[in-house]
């Protein structure tokens, strides 16, 4: 099965830049795509310096849902939001006041990949961080997902050395540019061994997927091959079991919901994915969880995405006045999103 390849690099222009992300393209770009995927062929996907996180999120989104092996590298710096101190990937236009609009939320990656099975994905990632996040990330690691192998590294501030390299993924585009591919924890411990003076500052990251006891391999496997109605029985026990155990609010009958909303997805019913994205929404704000609180804009978000792709105009009519009033509450941080929805809706009621 062909893999798929994401290449993104991306830091600020200007007095913002900790590390040129960027400089590590051409030597990836040298590397066969069958290399840089561990398959026999790839689909490659870079992107260099982008301006807009909901560009990159469509892109990763897109990578996210095609079967097959799935490999990213990552390359830029970490910083945190102002209102939530939440990990941030700086883009091409980020400020310190603009991050929650124009840098990439790190846990987005991880909610594009958590359906993907245990062993289809891997991230190497290197990674620079201001000051903030360096001390934060002392007791709060980075998450990729729950099902992805992760390598790589997040480097201290560059200081007065100005700005820093990406010579970690260097090292591993060198590596992979012989046309061998070694086992992965070979080639992150080889890329270390050429950045042997920069490892003892740096926070090494190594994580792997869980075991195939996962529920989620099951329901992955179902999709992969058109199931839909079997993944989603089987995600729906789970939630029920959730709900009678631990109640509709708990953490683990909400991430079986929003199983069962992407699920919707990927069977092409999206006006049933934004009615369950709504519902997971509603339930959380419910139980006081904040406006801002990144689940809670993540399930309007989606909701949005859903309700832009139906074809029914009824069924839009039906579910965007709901819509509409979440995002009275929940602006998210793509701006005119509110406009947008009731824009639209105008639109729906003339016909």
């Amino acid at each position: 099965m062909p893999g798929t390849v994401l290449l993104l690099a991306a830091s600020p222009l200007g007095r913002g830049r900790l590390v040129d992300a960027a400089a590590v393209l051409p030597v990836l770009a040298a590397v066969a795509p069958a290399v840089l995927a561990g398959t026999d062929t790839a689909n490659v996907v870079e992107l260099a310096d982008p301006l807009d996180p909901q560009a990159v999120l469509t892109r990763l989104r897109a990578a996210a849902a095609v079967p097959g092996p799935l490999t990213l590298y990552v390359t830029g710096q970490l910083h945190l939001d102002r209102r939530q101190r939440l990990p941030h990937l700086a883009l091409a236009r980020t400020t310190a006041a603009t991050m929650r609009y124009t840098a990439l939320p790190w846990h987005w990656i991880g909610e594009e990949l958590r359906l993907r099975p245990a062993g289809a994905t891997v991230l190497f990632a290197d990674l620079h961080a201001d000051t903030e996040t360096w001390r934060q990330l002392a007791g709060r690691p980075l998450d990729a997902g729950r099902t992805t192998d992760v390598y790589g590294r997040v480097a201290p501030p560059p200081g007065r050395r100005g700005v820093a390299e990406p010579s970690y993924m260097k090292a591993v585009a060198t590596l992979l540019r012989s046309g061998q591919r070694p086992p992965l924890d070979q080639l992150h411990q080889q890329a270390l061994a050429r950045i042997a003076d920069e490892v003892p500052a740096n926070v090494l990251l190594t994580a792997q997927p869980r075991a195939e006891g996962d529920p989620h391999a099951a329901i992955s496997a179902a999709v992969r091959d058109g199931r839909h109605d079997d993944a989603d029985a089987l995600a729906a026990r789970h939630e029920q079991a959730a709900v009678r155990v631990h109640g509709p609010a708990s953490e683990d009958a909400l991430h079986w919901a929003e199983v069962r909303a992407d699920l919707a997805m990927f069977a092409g019913d999206p006006a049933r994915s934004c009615r369950a994205w709504l519902a997971v929404a509603g339930t959380r704000l419910a139980a006081g969880q904040p406006v801002d609180a990144p689940a809670v804009e993540a399930a309007v978000d989606r909701a949005h995405h859903q309700w832009g792709r139906i074809d029914d105009p009824a069924r839009a009519r039906e579910l965007g006045p709901v819509l509409a009033e979440l995002r009275l509450r929940v602006p998210g941080r793509r701006q005119g999103a509110l406009d947008h929805v009731q824009q639209q809706l105008r639109q729906l009621q003339e016909r």
